[in-house]
C-alpha cells in the first residue's frame, strides 16, 4: 500500500515556540497528528511545517520527516522537530535513551490514593483492536510517574512525568487506575463530566520540553501555555470545588 505523504499547508493556530537551524519546537493545537498516517485526513505537524516553508532534516520514513516524537491528535503542547539531519540522529537517540524531560498536566477523575505515584504497567494494542491501547500481560514495559498539583471536588490535575513513551501511555495508565483522564471518553471518562466542563477532548497538555540540543549541547526547556478549552474547564472545575 502506498504511504501517505505530507500535504505542505499552514496549520491554523499552531505556535513556533523556538527555531534555529536544527530545530524547531511546535505548540500543536488540537485535531492535529504529528504526521500523516493511514485513515488519517487532518492537519499535521509536518505538513504544517512544510507549509509555511521551514526547512524539515529528510531522515526517517517519508511521511515522518524529521520527527523524532509524537503527540496525539487531541493532545496539546511543545513538542519538537530536527531540521538537520544530525539533530535528527541525536534527538532520536535522546529520546530512545530517555534523556528528555518531557512533562504532561492531565486533569483526571477522581482522586488518585496515594496522591503521588507511579504506574508501572505494561501496554499493548487492546485486545479488541479497535485503534485503542490497554495495560496487557507481556505488553511494552510502560513507567508514568503522576503527581498532584492540584485537587478539586470532581477531579484532581496532575503533574505527570513518563519513562517510557507508550502510545496513549497517560490515557491507559489513569484509566488503568480507575481515574480517567477527563473528557477521554475512548478510556472510559464520565461524558456528563465533559460536556459541564465544555470538553470535546482528553484534559491533557504538555507543558513542557526539555532536552540537550543537538549540536550546541546546552540544556534547552520550552513550556507551552494551556490552550483556551483546557483553560476553560480547569476555571469551571475550580469554582465547582
Amino acid at each position: 500500500p502506498q504511504q501517505p505523504a505530507p500535504v505542505a499547508e499552514p496549520v491554523p493556530g499552531m505556535g513556533i515556540l523556538y527555531e534555529d537551524d536544527d530545530i524547531v519546537v511546535v505548540d500543536k493545537p488540537i485535531g492535529v497528528a504529528a504526521h500523516p498516517t493511514t485513515g488519517w485526513t487532518g492537519p499535521t505537524v509536518l505538513g504544517g511545517l512544510l507549509g509555511a516553508g521551514h526547512t524539515i532534516a529528510t531522515s526517517g520514513a517519508a511521511e515522518r520527516q524529521g520527527i523524532v516524537h509524537r503527540l496525539d491528535a487531541n493532545t496539546t503542547g511543545a513538542m519538537v522537530v530536527a531540521k538537520s539531519e544530525v539533530a535528527y540522529s541525536r534527538l532520536k537517540r535522546a529520546f530512545k535513551e530517555r534523556r528528555i524531560d518531557k512533562r504532561y498536566q492531565a486533569l483526571v477523575q477522581g482522586h488518585p490514593d496515594p496522591f503521588r505515584g507511579t504506574v508501572d504497567a505494561p501496554i499493548d494494542r487492546h485486545p479488541s483492536h479497535d485503534g485503542r491501547f490497554a495495560v496487557v500481560a507481556g505488553g511494552k514495559p510502560s513507567v508514568t510517574h503522576y503527581d498532584t498539583v492540584e485537587a478539586f471536588r470532581a477531579a484532581t490535575l496532575l503533574d505527570v512525568d513518563l519513562e517510557t513513551g507508550r502510545t496513549h501511555q497517560i490515557r491507559v495508565h489513569m484509566a488503568a487506575i480507575r481515574h480517567p483522564i477527563v473528557g477521554d471518553m475512548a478510556y472510559g471518562a464520565d461524558p456528563t463530566l465533559a460536556a459541564r466542563l465544555g470538553l470535546t477532548r482528553q484534559w491533557l497538555h504538555a507543558v513542557r520540553l526539555g532536552f540537550e540540543h543537538p549540536t550546541r549541547g546546552d540544556w534547552v526547556a520550552f513550556e507551552s501555555p494551556y490552550p483556551e478549552d483546557l483553560h476553560r474547564a480547569l476555571e469551571i472545575v475550580s469554582a465547582d470545588s
